[in-house]
């Protein structure tokens, strides 16, 4: 029996990408089996992003598009996750909906998705720009102020995670909490699950315009301390 495999991107203001990145993705869950899907959810976009996902649903099969009100990355990220869980995905990767990301690159986690519990991109060469790299960096050094554990790349958007330990960790996420992925990966790290990094190619945003700016990720990031702090206690009173 194939496994089946939910590949989901979270788009915001993509119409520029969306028919490029929706149709490179969904020659991969094509290639993967006839059960598998590609959810594309549109997170309350201003521009035309929900109307040509409607458009290209009709012409790939195994896409689904799904339109809800705006709540942010993180929170459309884990609404991915929840649904692809709810129907019964074996496997579930996410990337984003901007392009950066080689959909050919996806093979090789597949191969060695029965050996680990998650499989994550390492952006090890970034071509998006000195101040993403920085926030990374300062990212990194925040999870191990906060958290006491070294992560090579918390927040990559190319990541593949059996059902068990997706269901493992997603409730201890908070619904509407702007990193969703970095907390998930401490938790994958915190309680020594099986993780693999694996290098991947990062490329320059392939069209339209960044909707996280540098006041923007400052005030995240802020908050995202002061959450970090609550969320560690927590772990570590379970």
């Amino acid at each position: 029996m194939t496994d089946k495999l939910y590949i989901t991107i979270p788009a915001y203001n993509e119409e520029e990408n969306i028919i490029s990145v929706a149709k490179e993705w969904h020659e991969v869950v094509k290639n993967i089996g006839e059960t598998s899907k590609l959810v594309i959810i549109n997170d309350g976009s201003s521009d035309r992003t929900g109307e040509v996902l409607a458009q290209l649903e009709e012409e790939l099969p195994q896409l689904i598009a799904i339109t809800k009100s705006n709540s942010g990355h993180g929170a459309t990220v884990l609404y991915g996750y929840d649904y692809a869980l709810n129907q019964g995905a074996d496997y579930i990767f996410q990337t984003d909906s901007d392009g950066q990301t080689l959909p050919k690159e996806f093979y090789p986690f597949w191969e060695k998705r029965k050996d680990y519990a998650v499989i994550i991109g390492h952006r090890n060469q970034r071509e998006d720009g000195i101040s993403r790299v920085f926030v990374t960096k300062v990212l990194k050094m925040v999870l191990r102020l906060v958290f006491r554990e070294k992560i090579v790349d918390a927040n990559t958007p190319f990541r593949l995670m059996n059902r068990q330990v997706l269901e493992k960790y997603i409730t201890k996420v908070p619904k509407n909490f702007n990193l969703s992925n970095v907390m998930l990966m401490v938790c994958f790290v915190k309680y020594k699950e099986k993780v693999l990094f694996i290098p991947i190619t990062f490329r320059p945003r392939q069209g339209g315009v960044n909707s996280i700016n540098l006041k923007k990720i400052s005030k995240i990031g802020i908050q995202a301390i002061k959450d970090f702090r609550i969320i560690n206690k927590e772990l570590d009173n379970n």
